[in-house]
């Protein structure tokens, strides 16, 4: 029995004396200043509690992930919300968009979050721990750009058209009989699991291709389905269908910067055939 205890507490480790003549060592880590998470940004699409916003925000300032993008929130007035304790000014600087192509615009790799297994997902599926190993790599590599993880609302998740602006899916492993968690604690699970590991910085190659931007992605998509409307092969009722599994496409092209200048080139250049052709007699 404990008679007796006295905690000294420094920084970085704390010495407790449990009983007479015997300490034990209990150490508390600290994240680094600048964290490897600047360049990623936190996605909520259409959520429908402000406190479940706030309770976000607050998960990501523990974390060091300041970039908190909204997609049509219920309620417009998530920017109060009690529950973003010590993290008001990541709340108030989030940036509200209508679409999620919009939020994605800037990225490189986008990842959504899902809980459902009884959907027919068109994506690569990844456990967190998996997941997180590929997030990390990217988010290393200087020349790869923006990385976007998008939640969806609290009822119904991401919606297909969400998923198709997304390159694969993330998966928090939970018991078969309770799948979906609350969004708060979503966004700090993963967000732990991706500092929780120390890892060594790789040194950028200077030749390592950029991926292309979600904006640029977005346009080559377009285009296409453009193109392809021309040509015939598309039919106008059936252009709204066609327009998820041809996004995915494009996604699963892994394409460059390079690449999309190719590609966009090339579709133009159809596109203008194909109507200086209608225009012939």
């Amino acid at each position: 029995m404990v008679s007796e205890s006295s905690i000294l507490t420094s920084r970085f480790e704390a010495f407790a004396v449990c009983e007479p003549h015997r300490k034990s060592v209990v150490r508390f880590y600290c994240l680094p200043p600048l964290s490897q998470l600047d360049r990623l940004c936190v996605v909520l699409v259409a959520t429908r509690n402000p406190l479940n916003i706030g309770a976000a925000a607050r998960a990501m300032s523990n974390f060091g992930c300041r970039d908190l993008r909204v997609v049509n929130p219920y309620d417009l007035a998530f920017r109060e919300a009690r529950s973003a304790v010590g993290a008001p000014d990541l709340l108030a600087a989030a940036r509200e968009h209508k679409t999620v192509a919009a939020a994605v615009a800037d990225c490189t790799l986008v990842v959504g979050t899902t809980a459902g297994r009884n959907r027919d997902f068109q994506h690569p599926l990844r456990g967190l721990e998996a997941g997180a190993l590929l997030v990390r790599k990217h988010l290393r590599g200087t020349k790869r750009g923006r990385v976007a993880l998008l939640f969806g609302s609290e009822k119904r998740g991401l919606s297909n058209t969400d998923l198709s602006h997304c390159h694969w899916l993330l998966h928090i492993p939970t018991r078969e009989e309770h799948l979906s968690m609350n969004l708060g604690q979503a966004v700090a699970v993963c967000l732990y699991e991706l500092v929780r590991k120390k890892r060594a910085v790789d040194k950028a190659r200077a030749a390592a291709p950029q991926p292309v931007s979600s904006a640029k992605a977005e346009l080559i998509t377009a285009l296409l389905l453009d193109v392809v409307h021309a040509s015939g092969y598309l039919k106008s009722q059936s252009r709204a269908s066609a327009t998820d599994k041809m996004r995915r496409m494009v996604r699963r092209l892994k394409l460059t910067e390079t690449d999309a200048e190719l590609w966009l080139g090339m579709l133009r250049q159809m596109l203008w055939k194909l109507h200086a052709a209608t225009k012939e007699p």
